[in-house]
This record gives structure tokens, C-alpha cells and sequence, in this order.
């Protein structure tokens, strides 16, 4: 006797981690956040991908191109809410899916075209504009370091992928191989279910060596002016604390100061030879530090120091003092 055990296409099984993941971002932040927004339209369009090609809904065919066009839009407008500076206007990046609607009333054939091309002009800007340096989102904590411009060039490469992708499916066609469009189909899916794990994974992401754009900074030679604005910051450092305020962000101190948030990254760069980061989380460790030698245990210590995942309080300590926590402790 045989057992016929259901099976779950690719794009329906894609739909539920990205599913899981948004629900885990709106309680994370209390509120929905643009990153939430682009993980349930990425959520919709994979259940409506498996609902027309493996169920032959087709009446739903028609939304498949307008959730594709605003795909690329909202991880942009997403990376604009979570790490650039604000001024950027917002509503240019709505005419994608509008525009999308539009050609599926006057000329369909355009689809073929603009779709790949959105998701290729996207994900290079977004690779781009986060490439050029850990300091590229002065918005975001600066615990996170550079952890989170490397999950943004993933979405990048994503996004450049999925374009390629929507080629090879028109290539398919055209060869007259219409039977490689569910594999492409599901090639595009697992690629996208990778990246949502990515995504909710993206605490636990390794330390890799400083970008060529910090490089460039740390070469060059100090001018009195970049002395002058440590000098400031180092007295705001000490009057305050703020480094323990583990929501600390390069904007808030650019803030503070009355300085361009460039102008102070490029100053702590010629100066002392790391990006903002490192130069804040040296503070937080030899906070951490005394707070372990006064007997506070290794997790109170991380806490005070300011800072909020184990994986960046051990990571950063092990760089600086050369010794794990616990063994610091002794």
C-alpha cells in the first residue's frame, strides 16, 4: 500500500519564511516598517506564482507583473527608512507598479523589457550606494558595524539575479522550451527563500575585513581640523557617555556636534584609523571591561557596555583585548 504524501511547490514553500520573518519584523519594531512591507509583497508574490503556474489559476496572472514591478521600488525605499540620511523623495519610486499596470492595459510586450530592467537598476544602485563604506548608513546602530551594508549588497545581487532570471524566461520562451519556465521559476524562488534566511539570520553575520572606501579614508593624513573635531567628540564622549546608548547612531552624533555626518566619519577615519564603529565599540569594551573586573557577569557587562547580541559584544571584544569574555573574567 502506498502513501501519497502532499507535496508543496517551491514558490508556496518560499511564501512561508518570508511569511514568518514579516510577522517577526512587525513585532521586532512595533509597527510596520518598509523592510516589513517588501518581505509580504515578496510573501504574495511567491503564493500567487505557485496559485497560477502549479494550481492554473490564471486569473490572477494579471497581478504577477505589478507585485514583480514593485519589488525593486520597495527595497529601496526600504534601505532609504533603515540606514540613509533623510531628504530623499520617496514618491518617484511609486510610478514602477503604476506604470507596470499600465503596460499590461496597452502593451504587454513592454513587460518584457521593464521588469528585468528594474530589478538590474535597483539592485546596482542598492549595491552601490552601500558599498562605498561602513559608514554608508549613518541611521543604523552603530553596533551593527558593517554587518548590515553586507545583508543590503545581498539584496543587491538578489535583486541583479531575479532580472537575470525573468531574461531566461523569456529566453525560454523564445527557444520554444516553454517546459524550463518552472525550473527557472523555482531557481528564482529557493534564491529568494536563501535570502529571507539571510534576512532573519542577519545578526549572526561574520566579520570581514573594512571596505576600500574606509581604506581610502584611513590613508590619508590627518589635517588639524579632523584633530580638532576628535578633540570635540572625544569631550562629548566622555561627558555624556553616549557610546552606552546601544541605539546610538552616526547621525545622532553628527547631530550633537553641528557637524556633516561625512565630514565626522572622514574625520574618525584619517584620525584614528578605524571607521565609526570600531571607534565607538572600543569605548563600549573597555566600559565592559571594568564593569567584568568589578565582578559583573559576562552578560551584565554586555548590556551596560551598550550593547544588545552576544555575537557583537564576543566579536568585538576578542578583536580588541585579544580574549573572549569568560576568559577576560578569569
Amino acid at each position: 500500500m502506498y502513501v501519497i504524501l502532499p507535496t508543496l511547490p517551491i514558490p508556496l514553500f518560499g511564501a512561508l519564511l518570508p511569511a514568518f520573518l514579516c510577522v517577526s519584523l512587525i513585532k521586532t519594531y512595533r509597527r510596520i516598517t518598509a523592510l516589513a512591507i517588501l518581505v509580504a509583497v515578496c510573501t504574495v508574490q511567491s503564493a500567487l506564482i505557485a496559485l497560477v503556474m502549479h494550481f492554473e489559476m490564471s486569473a490572477l496572472r494579471w497581478a504577477l507583473p505589478v507585485l514583480a514591478a514593485s519589488i525593486p521600488p520597495l527595497a529601496w525605499i526600504a534601505l532609504l527608512h533603515s540606514g540613509l540620511e533623510r531628504g530623499h523623495r520617496v514618491w518617484p519610486h511609486v510610478m514602477p507598479p503604476v506604470l507596470a499596470l499600465f503596460a499590461i492595459v496597452v502593451q504587454p510586450y513592454a513587460l518584457d523589457v521593464m521588469i528585468p530592467l528594474l530589478f538590474f537598476a535597483y539592485g546596482v544602485a542598492i549595491f552601490h550606494t552601500v558599498s562605498r563604506g561602513a559608514d554608508t548608513l549613518p541611521r543604523l546602530r552603530i553596533e551593527s558595524g558593517d554587518a548590515s551594508g553586507r545583508i543590503w549588497r545581498w539584496i543587491g545581487v538578489a535583486l541583479i539575479a531575479s532580472g537575470f532570471s525573468d531574461i531566461a524566461i523569456i529566453a525560454a520562451i523564445v527557444a520554444g522550451k516553454p517546459e524550463w519556465q518552472p525550473l527557472i521559476v523555482g531557481f528564482g524562488s529557493s534564491s529568494m527563500l536563501l535570502l529571507m534566511g539571510a534576512l532573519s539570520l542577519s545578526r549572526s553575520v561574520s566579520d570581514v575585513p573594512e571596505g576600500a572606501g574606509d581604506i581610502r579614508d584611513m590613508v590619508q593624513v590627518a589635517s588639524e581640523e579632523d584633530t580638532q573635531i576628535i578633540d570635540r567628540l572625544d569631550a562629548l564622549m566622555e561627558q555624556g557617555r553616549l557610546y552606552l546608548d546601544p541605539d546610538l547612531t552616526l547621525t545622532r552624533l553628527a547631530r550633537r556636534l553641528g557637524l556633516p555626518v561625512k565630514t565626522l566619519s572622514s574625520a574618525i577615519n584619517r584620525v584614528s584609523g578605524e571607521n565609526v564603529s570600531r571607534y565607538i565599540n572600543a569605548r563600549r569594551i573597555k566600559a565592559a571591561c571594568a564593569a567584568l573586573e568589578q565582578g559583573d557577569s559576562v552578560t551584565e557587562a554586555m548590556l551596560s557596555a551598550g550593547f544588545n547580541t552576544k555575537s557583537n559584544f564576543n566579536r568585538e571584544f576578542l578583536r580588541i583585548t585579544g580574549k573572549t569574555p569568560r576568559e577576560f573574567r578569569g
